[in-house]
């Protein structure tokens, strides 16, 4: 499982590093993708997390090196959807910030339930739905300072399109991931943990 996840992460992170549409946005994109990957790899051996969690957090990834690849604005995926709808503007970047609510809320959630941080369901819910919002918030705050320091060079990290309403639309994405990953995978995530007695 291991050498899968690195083959597979490397594969996507070569591939999206030749020549990307706009280097600076490259490194933006892909940065969180690298910290995360030293993260796992430094804490493998002393906090090994589920399978299950490990595969998210590798899709994950994947929406970042491919968003950096095109810049989000431009990712083919996103203009066949656009099409497909009748709309107006390629949603890939929705897809990355339902994902930024998706996969860290397992993360949370794994590491509060083995933590032993809650003792209430409700509580550790909220806490997580909270962290995940306060996550998509911090990545918002981010993005405005990048294109504070970078004027013009900042579009294709913002990926706007125009929308005045992204930066809501964006977290309001991270708060149905995070909602949904609790609601469909909490009894699949559940049983991965007690399968290698981490509960």
């Amino acid at each position: 499982m291991r050498m899968a996840w690195i083959a597979i992460y490397l594969a996507v992170l070569v591939w999206s590093g030749i020549a990307p549409a706009d280097f600076t946005t490259w490194c933006l994109e892909v940065f969180p993708a690298v910290i995360g990957a030293l993260v796992l790899w430094f804490t493998r051996k002393r906090f090994p997390l589920t399978t299950l969690v490990y595969v998210l957090i590798l899709i994950h990834c994947m929406i970042l090196m491919v968003g950096g690849h095109y810049t989000y604005a431009e990712v083919p995926l996103g203009d066949w959807f656009r099409d497909l709808i009748g709309g107006t503007r390629n949603d890939y970047d929705k897809l990355g910030h339902l994902a930024q609510g998706f996969v860290p809320a397992l993360i949370a959630r794994e590491l509060v339930i083995r933590l032993q941080v809650f003792n209430s369901v409700r509580w550790r819910n909220f806490f997580i739905v909270s962290f995940c919002l306060g996550l998509s918030a911090f990545y918002e705050l981010i993005e405005w300072w990048v294109a504070l320091a970078s004027g013009a060079a900042a579009n294709a990290f913002l990926g706007t399109q125009g929308d005045i309403w992204d930066t809501q639309s964006d977290m309001l994405m991270a708060l149905f991931g995070a909602i949904a990953a609790l609601v469909a995978m909490s009894k699949l995530h559940d049983k991965q943990m007690r399968e290698r007695s981490f509960i």
